[in-house]
């Protein structure tokens, strides 16, 4: 209805501006003068493209952040907590409304990132000097026209590559940037991007990332009665980084196909910092990395009533982890994996407002050790989704349901032979239900609500790692229920140029939770376990309003809130003082948020952020003695753009963690206080 009335507006607009014409041209004026008509503004909303809209940075928002890779960039959302270990080259892993890293899928251009051997994607690998958007959806991404895959996740994070784009007839665009600042940082890196035929364009970039990693930090602890214990001040070591990353992709794009290839390859040597525990403030522990993967995706568009996509990908990841501390264990395992991975998805359109999409998946995870005693595990996915959305003027509906056939293989040696061993097959099906609903045309008012079941197989860590794993483990489960509103308004005139509001209510259960647990007499042998329960109950509140000011001043401002009482129950006979039945879960704050403002002025920038995170317990058994403070940090960054020739050149100063606040993300982890980043841009 929106678009036919657009369409009668434009209609008529031209009618009428030919009848004023004609009736001009009879009385004052020549056939042969120019005529000239009053400038026509058509005014109409437009309709959303989701049924839950995403969380979303991009653009300019996404490089005014003070954040060097994708795991700083996403803490700005809202019921996303991060888990950091410190330091530049430090594990970065994202958690979503409570559910566990395990729950949440991270896609790259559309295909996702894979970890069949622990099934964590570190975020801090991933720069944000190739990435144009990251979109986090919580359930799952609404559109039905995707792989099966994504389907199957509690929560989804996109992130999506730089597209090329070219203007003015340029055939090359060349973006060189050069980062430096505190703990030794020096970080080049260059975008190719060519233009090789009207449809197709290529993309080549490179990365280099060095730090020292190292940085002071405040240490101290306090006894139960609030006395000190000790406060020193100490430097962290052997977080240093050496990391080389090179992509490039070719894009193919008509009226009806839409195509992309792309190359992938990850390079680092990397210091573990490690906690500090026992008075032992160094640890010499070493990761290497090396990540390659080739995927592509091809969408064509058949006729109106049916399209199609295919996506491919290889992927190879090597991990070598050494510990020298002979005091301990000498440590120094090698692990391969291989994964490949094909997929297709169709789309047929029903009626106008009724699509229906079927699309089936295959993936093949194999991974090898030098571990002693290792079993090389081999996995084997089907996935086959058929969803199905419907738009009737303002209500949207999305229903779903996926069909997941799992095979695992394995080898274990007896009697000095090698046994193969078969899983049985496991066949789940898991459904899920979208809707929203905007009950007045003139008003962007949207209702929405949702539900979805959805689980996560054991990684091949959990079934299979020597002497901890086991094989039985079920899969973990995960139910979710959401409802929220949306309202936002925007104008073309006056101060008030956007203002946005959205509430979410969410209460989510996990089953079957994965969890290690202590076996025998003593701590020191650990095995995994079906045994968790977690009930989640939480509340997000978003809030962004942009001005327009006097003398080419705009302001832009975002505010985020989360609520969220994630509570154990796995175990009910432990209730007593110190037990963690019904305790919040380890490092899940009850209130916790974020801010973000933007100030330009022509070609000057300003930014300000803002994240805090609550009080909050290490363990499920929330006593005082497992208490952990409320931290904060204060980022401010300033940019200044200006032209050189056919040069444009941007130079950004950053300061983060302006007030030197003291904190540990995980305890026994202390970051970084006050520090600074000088970056210089130059687009050709």
């Amino acid at each position: 209805m929106k678009r036919q009335l657009t369409l009668w507006a434009v209609v008529l607009t031209c009618v009428l501006s030919c009848v004023a014409q004609d009736a001009d041209v009879v009385g004052t004026s020549r056939l042969d003068s120019m005529q000239y008509l009053k400038d026509v503004t058509v005014y109409g909303q437009k309709p959303y493209a989701e049924v839950i809209p995403a969380q979303r940075l991009t653009g300019k928002r996404l490089e005014g952040l003070n954040s060097h890779s994708v795991a700083d960039a996403i803490r700005y959302f809202s019921g996303v907590q991060l888990k950091d270990y410190g330091g530049v080259g430090g594990l970065k892993t994202v958690d979503i409304r409570s559910m566990g890293s395990n729950h949440m899928g991270v896609f790259y251009d559309g295909i996702q990132l894979g970890n069949a051997q622990n099934g964590q994607v570190d975020l801090g690998k991933f720069s944000l000097d190739n990435i144009e958007e990251i979109a986090l959806y919580n359930g799952q991404k609404s559109d039905i026209f995707q792989p099966a895959r994504d389907f199957g996740s509690a929560g989804t994070i996109y992130l999506r590559t730089r597209y090329p784009r070219f203007t003015g007839g340029k055939r090359d665009n060349v973006n060189v940037t050069m980062r430096t600042g505190s703990f030794g940082l020096a970080n080049p890196s260059v975008r190719w991007e060519h233009r090789l035929s009207q449809h197709v364009s290529l993309a080549l970039s490179g990365e280099y990332t060095y730090a020292t990693g190292q940085y002071h930090f405040r240490y101290h602890k306090r006894f139960s009665d609030g006395t000190l214990a000790w406060d020193t001040t100490a430097v962290r070591k052997n977080g240093d980084l050496q990391a080389f990353r090179v992509e490039g992709g070719l894009f193919g794009v008509t009226d009806v196909t839409r195509w992309n290839a792309k190359l992938y390859y990850y390079d680092s040597e990397r210091g573990i910092p490690g906690a500090i525990v026992n008075n032992v403030w160094k640890r010499a522990q070493r990761q290497w990395d090396r990540n390659f993967f080739a995927q592509g995706s091809w969408q064509h568009k058949v006729n109106e009533r049916y399209s199609t996509l295919a996506s491919m990908k290889y992927a190879r990841d090597y991990l070598r982890y050494l510990n020298p501390d002979t005091t301990l264990m000498l440590i120094d395992n090698e692990f391969w994996q291989d994964e490949i991975y094909v997929s297709t998805a169709n789309k047929f359109t029903v009626l106008p407002d009724w699509d229906v999409d079927l699309s089936v998946d295959y993936q093949w995870n194999y991974l090898n050790s030098t571990l002693v005693n290792f079993t090389y595990p081999t996995r084997h996915t089907t996935l086959a989704a058929l969803a199905t959305a419907y738009t009737w003027r303002g209500f949207k509906a999305q229903v779903s349901g996926l069909y997941t056939m799992v095979n695992d293989r394995h080898s274990s040696r007896q009697a000095g032979t090698t046994v193969e061993h078969h899983s049985k097959w496991l066949h789940k099906f898991t459904p899920a239900v979208f809707v929203s609903w905007q009950p007045w045309v003139q008003h962007d008012l949207n209702l929405r609500a949702y539900y979805k079941r959805i689980f996560r197989m054991p990684t091949f860590n959990d079934l299979y790692y020597t002497d901890i794993g086991n094989a039985n483990l079920r899969p973990e489960y995960a139910t979710q229920y959401n409802i929220g509103v949306q309202w936002q308004h925007h104008a073309d005139h006056g101060v008030v140029s956007a203002v946005r509001l959205s509430a979410d209510a969410y209460y989510n259960l996990i089953d079957d939770k994965i969890i290690a647990i202590p076996t025998g007499s003593g701590q020191y042998r650990w095995t995994m376990m079906n045994i968790g329960k977690v009930r989640i109950r939480g509340l997000d509140l978003s809030a962004r309003l942009a001005l327009r000011l006097p003398a080419e001043v705009a302001l832009d401002g975002t505010l985020n809130y989360t609520y969220q009482r994630a509570q154990d129950y796995s175990n009910p006979e432990d209730h007593f003082y110190g037990g963690s039945y019904k305790g919040q879960i380890a490092y899940v704050p009850w209130h916790s948020g974020s801010a973000i403002v933007g100030a330009t002025w022509r070609k000057l920038g300003l930014n300000y952020s803002f994240i805090y995170v609550g009080e909050r317990y290490h363990t499920s058994a929330n006593i005082p003695i497992n208490h952990e403070q409320p931290w904060y940090t204060h980022d401010l960054s300033a940019s200044y753009s200006f032209a050189l020739r056919r040069v444009t050149c941007k130079v950004s100063a950053e300061v983060n963690n302006l007030f030197n606040q003291q904190y540990d993300v995980i305890l026994n982890f202390p970051m970084p206080g006050r520090n600074y980043r000088l970056t210089l841009k130059f687009d050709i």
